[in-house]
């Protein structure tokens, strides 16, 4: 991989080899199910048909579209593909100008138009509505416009959890969480090509594809990456905190570079997270949506994330109150509770000594009766056949 001079910062560019550009190519034509709800059918979609259409749709509609980028995780996986992250949701950005309600309203209607484009041979499309499209097959539903921030986002169901998510983007602060998932892939080179060229790619004649960190120093991000280290830059700025990224990190294997860079940066996770999330029920339906969106395909993760919060909350929460601080850890406890019962763990283990009030929610799963409650647990050990539960002290 080469750096290449671009506006004066060529530290925050490179230029992709020819084996990344092979597997952006080939994330760029896999085919991903968009799933429907109900009776609707499931659409066969590739990533980069759904840029074209959509990018050719709002230009017919006079919106310039400035550039199409990969984003997240599927950019670590062409920059680096054994980062132990692998890659779920799809993340598009195109870049445009949002100035105003009519121009959000749009890009809407016109991605909703698009899946039209994509409904199997056969169903008669003219009965179907924008609004019962945006039920049948729109995941998430997201619009930002302040003084800082103007950008939409739509995201496409995906019973798999590999969501494709179209990010219209005119201004947007904060980009990234951590290094590792800070690269944006441009992929106008690479569209045009396919537009344009009848001759196959090569090792020898392909398109330069120019990759960004917006981290800054891409070669520093990428040896991140590489050797699986958690850094970022100002956490505080982050919605958050990126305290739960944080901690799937740490599930995954990844480690901050020092102890002491450790200590520092859980200290503003932590403080960021509880000013965002004040409430008890606001901490809780946070949780449970990222659980739910982040686990799919590898729920058995979700139970040591909940283990690693609880610790780097009891340990670097500095922020609350006595009582705040053990309502969060309790809170926590019983979503950990929640998913060893859903995962058929605790009725089959014998060796499970449980400290704990459960909460409404929890009482609805059929626990046996023999676990005892009495204060809130933390669990401290896990093995796959006979977890350890101990009193919190």
């Amino acid at each position: 991989m080469s750096s290449e001079d671009v506006s004066g910062q060529s530290w925050r560019f490179c230029v992709l080899s020819w084996e990344q550009v092979q597997r952006l190519d080939a994330i760029l034509g896999e085919t991903v199910p968009i799933h429907g709800r109900g009776n609707f059918p499931t659409l066969s979609v590739q990533p980069r048909q759904i840029v074209q259409v959509v990018q050719a749709r709002l230009e017919e509609k006079g919106i310039v579209v400035h550039d199409v980028k990969l984003n997240g995780s599927a950019a670590s996986h062409v920059l680096h593909q054994d980062t132990g992250l692998g890659y779920k949701d799809l993340d598009l950005i195109f870049g445009l100008n949002l100035t105003d309600d009519r121009a959000f309203r749009l890009v809407k209607d016109v991605v909703l138009d698009c899946l039209l484009d994509f409904l199997p041979a056969g169903v008669c499309k003219e009965r179907l509505t924008p609004l019962a499209l945006k039920e049948a097959y729109v995941q998430k539903l997201v619009k930002v416009r302040n003084d800082t921030d103007r950008w939409s986002l739509i995201s496409l169901s995906n019973n798999m959890g590999k969501n494709v998510e179209l990010k219209f983007v005119d201004s947007l602060r904060r980009q990234f969480e951590f290094s590792v998932d800070s690269f944006q892939i441009t992929l106008d080179s690479l569209l045009l090509f396919d537009r344009c060229s009848d001759t196959p790619m090569s090792e020898s004649f392909h398109p330069t594809v120019l990759g960004e960190s917006m981290y800054g120093d891409f070669q520093e991000a990428l040896g991140h990456l590489r050797a699986r280290t958690i850094a970022t830059r100002n956490p505080e700025e982050i919605r958050g905190g990126g305290l739960l990224k944080y901690c799937h990190l740490l599930v995954r294997g990844f480690q901050p570079a020092s102890e002491a860079e450790m200590k520092s940066l859980q200290r503003y996770m932590c403080s960021r997270f509880f000013i965002d999330f004040p409430d008890i029920s606001e901490q809780q339906r946070k949780l449970e949506a990222y659980l739910q969106n982040h686990f799919v395909g590898m729920e058995n993760k979700r139970y040591d994330c909940l283990v690693m919060l609880h610790r780097v909350v009891n340990e670097s929460t500095v922020c609350l109150m006595g009582h705040e601080r053990r309502q969060t850890l309790g809170l926590i406890s019983a979503l950990a509770l929640r998913v060893l019962a859903e995962q058929n763990v605790i009725p089959t283990v014998t060796n499970v000594t449980c400290y704990y009030q459960p909460a409404a929610y929890v009482r609805d799963i059929n626990f046996s009766n023999y676990y005892v409650a009495h204060v809130q647990p933390v669990v401290t050990s896990y093995t796959s056949s006979y977890p350890t539960w101990q009193p919190c002290n």
